[in-house]
């Protein structure tokens, strides 16, 4: 695991220096505390910070072909690097190191650009092929390690986090108002976008290959999602054989490392299983004193039946303090509370392993939301008569004010009428915004709203679009794991780790399980009343059937209720009626109406508070900030 950085001068244009590249791979110290690796050559400058994970002594970057005419930096873990080396040295190429880095030059030489779809693992590669003077940036299948870059006729400037990027000053500074308007919709940016126009994502599956003498932005995708005309006629009991078999296979997989590994274990499902395949392990799990935010007595039950090595803690953060620390890694934000969460557990887990294993991936790929279950519910509840949905039912939970708790009836039946409110054609993702284009118009000044010409909705339609003749649940987790899953889920994991200088790594989102999840039959993953059918089946096989079927909970803090106290100074200097007012950006009267009705507990206006507090706290840090 690691942080690359770089810049590729075109034609005439000075290549940077090497104080420069120092500054831009600094940036990036945690990610990779172990040691540092640069060169330039030509027009090209590569660096990186590297965790050392395999070949400790061996393995430091960039990493070269035989004659030196090929030569990579790299983020992440090549899994099946022991197959590849083998068969590429069988091909006649000849390895100096037992790093799994070295066999992207090798495998370059051979398959060209096809060698992406031969790698098994999560990595985000910058490659430098001088014979040819071309350029590449790669990503993996399903985007697990990140790389962000700044494209003009002049250079291309790369970087694992866009504060490296911003670290050159080579890059124009202006907020993409449409980012903003979706990062407010979707607590995340999704797609190529950031909240700067010169800074791009490349994105899942994608290679981007540039011809240094001509230079042209055009990432090309090597990998989608696969889709299954027919699907194999097994029995129930022949998939869950299947996929205990994969998901195992997949765990070990993962689990090479020449450092210690753990996992992250929450007592749910998805952690339960991984735990599960792994055999011995070192399990972390954290707590808050709100008991309806603790699941440790869940995750200690797993621990016990399985016989790990198990430890955890009850947090009381000081979440000021915290909300500062997290946000240097914010530099791509995202809203979602469970930052904290998920930074607290790594952080507990880096004082003992180097790499852990974590659940994520498998809520998407076998139904686990609730927003599955609320399309469902949705279906039936139209057949009401209008009069009585929106004469009578909507109005009265409308008129209820929330509750403290984190779900409950109350709070859940608020949040099933708020999904009601959007287009039908998001399907389940209507569950997922938070606010919609008629809010925006209240919320954003005329001024912004001139410059916002993309709809909340646009990339959510695109993706089903492109999901193809899949069944509905499936369309709807095709756009979820090239979605929600990539631009929030793993953003966050990525960022939350590697800011403690932990690797997580996560099995569930091996290509092999991806492939197999969506050729499983609709009716195994999801009905109208219960998520993740086939997968609980398949963990309680393992571990208590009580840990399996229970209500979720999902990894959260009482944000809400924090808002309240903990988090009110905050709030108030962020959002500010003076400054609000003077940045031109938003309608200060309209914030300042959400913050009263969240402090009065009329409603819970916490997810559009936080993500403007966090857009805020980017804004002064990022955007202002020379």
């Amino acid at each position: 695991m690691c942080g690359i950085a770089g810049v590729v001068s075109f034609q005439s244009n000075p290549t940077i220096s090497n104080e420069m590249l120092k500054t831009m791979v600094d940036t990036l110290y945690h990610r990779g505390p172990d040691e540092s690796g640069m060169a330039i050559h030509g027009n090209a400058a590569l660096g990186m910070r590297r965790l050392s994970i395999i070949d400790l002594s061996g393995g430091s970057q960039p990493i070269y072909n035989e004659d030196k005419s090929i030569w990579t930096v790299f983020n992440g873990e090549i899994y099946n690097f022991p197959e590849l080396k083998s068969e590429l040295t069988s091909k006649g190429h000849v390895f100096k190191t037992n790093s799994d880095t070295e066999v992207i030059v090798h495998g370059y030489e051979e398959w060209g650009n096809d060698f992406p779809k031969h790698l098994n693992g999560m990595f985000a590669i910058a490659m430098h092929d001088q014979k040819k003077n071309k350029f590449f940036l790669v990503r993996d299948h399903i985007g697990i390690k990140p790389v962000y870059y700044s494209f003009n006729n002049k250079r291309i400037v790369f970087g694992s986090e866009i504060k490296a990027i911003l670290e050159t000053k080579l890059v124009e500074k202006e907020l993409d108002m449409n980012a903003l308007g979706e990062f407010l919709s979707w607590e995340y940016i999704p797609g190529e976008s950031t909240l700067l126009k010169s800074v791009k994502k490349l994105e899942p599956g994608k290679f981007l290959e540039i011809d240094i003498s001509n230079p042209k932005c055009n990432p090309q995708e090597y990998w989608d999602v696969p889709f299954h005309s027919n699907s194999q006629n097994l029995s129930e009991a022949e998939w869950i054989e299947k996929i205990d078999w994969q998901i195992k296979k997949s765990t070990k997989m993962q689990m090479i490392s020449d450092v210690p590994l753990g996992a992250f274990l929450s007592g749910g499902v998805d952690s339960s299983l991984i735990v599960a395949s792994m055999g011995n392990a070192q399990t972390f799990s954290i707590g808050f004193d709100d008991p309806t935010y603790n699941e440790l007595n869940w995750a200690r039950k797993v621990a016990d039946h399985l016989g790990v090595d198990h430890k955890d803690e009850i947090i009381k953060p000081d979440v000021l303090d915290l909300f500062n620390h997290l946000m240097q890694f914010m530099d791509d934000p995202i809203g979602d509370f469970s930052i904290f969460p998920t930074y607290l557990v790594s952080r507990l887990a880096r004082k003992h392993v180097t790499v852990s294993l974590s659940g994520d991936g498998g809520d998407e790929l076998f139904g686990g939301y609730e927003t599955y279950l609320a399309n469902h519910k949705a279906n039936q509840f139209e057949k009401i008569p209008s009069f009585l949905r929106k004469g009578l039912i909507e109005p009265v939970i409308n008129s209820i004010n929330p509750t403290a708790k984190k779900k409950g009836l109350i709070n859940k039946s608020k949040r099933f009428v708020e999904g009601l409110q959007y287009e039908n054609e998001l399907s389940h993702a209507r569950w997922r915004l938070f606010i919609g284009d008629a809010v925006k118009q209240s919320l954003f000044t005329k001024d912004s709203l001139n410059k916002i010409n993309v709809n909340s909705a646009d990339h959510i339609v695109k993706l089903f679009n492109k999901a193809g003749d899949r069944g509905e649940l499936n369309r709807s987790l095709y756009v979820d794991v090239k979605s929600y899953l990539v631009d929030n889920i793993l953003t966050k994991v990525d960022r939350m780790s590697m800011a403690v200088s932990l690797e997580a790594r996560v099995p569930y989102l091996d290509p092999d399980v991806v492939d197999l999840a969506f050729q499983v039959p609709e009716k195994f993953k999801t009905n109208s009343t219960e998520t993740k059918i086939i997968l609980k089946k398949v963990a309680a096989q393992h571990v208590p059937s009580e840990c399996i079927y229970r209500p979720k909970e999902g990894f959260s803090i009482p944000i809400k209720n924090w808002l309240n106290n903990e988090f009110k100074p905050l709030m108030d200097n962020l959002l500010d009626e003076g400054k609000i007012k003077s940045d031109g950006i938003f309608n200060p009267i309209m914030i300042k109406n959400l913050k009263s009705e969240h402090n009065s507990g009329i409603a819970n206006h916490s997810h559009i508070l936080w993500a403007l507090i966090v857009f805020h706290d980017w804004k002064n840090r990022w955007l202002d900030s020379n």
